[in-house]
């Protein structure tokens, strides 16, 4: 960015110039110019090279501008997208986190049953059975956390086996 701005300093200051030669050029044959010299045909040619290089630098200058521009758009678009998929993966996460916590209280509440159930001298198989389905389904929960985990390092890790020059 700070090219951009020496870019336009050059670009202002060679106008200023451009602009106080072809002042100096159209003033009325019986006055003098601004600086007191004459307009002959050399100093009329330096000028108009003059200009002809500062309408070289200037359309060379916007060239660049526009692929600085153009450079912004595609970085700010991939960081768009990186920031979408990154969305989604929370997201997906969130949702296991959510699974696993309900299950953990159920698996919690569970086993407070079955200890209530063992200090009391009573076995009970409904509690037992409602304490491996909670245990099964936190395992599940826990897998799919996993799976999920491992999908997102895979995910990352693609680009980088594959020899993708952008990763």
């Amino acid at each position: 960015m700070s090219d951009v701005a020496e870019l336009e300093k050059r670009i202002a200051s060679a106008l200023e110039r451009i602009s106080a030669g072809l002042g100096a050029m159209q003033k009325p044959a019986g006055q003098k110019p601004a600086e007191g010299g004459s307009t002959d045909g050399a100093e009329l040619g330096a000028l108009k090279e003059s200009l002809e290089s500062e309408r070289t630098a200037n359309a060379q200058l916007e060239e660049r501008v526009v692929a600085i521009k153009e450079k912004q758009e595609k970085l700010v678009d991939n960081l768009k997208a990186d920031v979408a998929h990154l969305v989604e993966k929370m997201a997906a996460q969130d949702s296991q986190i959510k699974d696993m916590t309900q299950v953990n209280q159920k698996l919690r509440k569970n086993n407070r049953a079955l200890r209530d159930a063992n200090e009391k001298g009573v076995g009970d198989p409904a509690l037992i059975n409602h304490g491996m389905t909670a245990e099964i389904d936190a395992l599940r929960a826990s897998r799919d956390s996993d799976r999920a985990e491992l999908d997102a390092i895979i995910g990352e890790l693609r680009p980088l086996v594959q020899g993708d020059a952008s990763a």
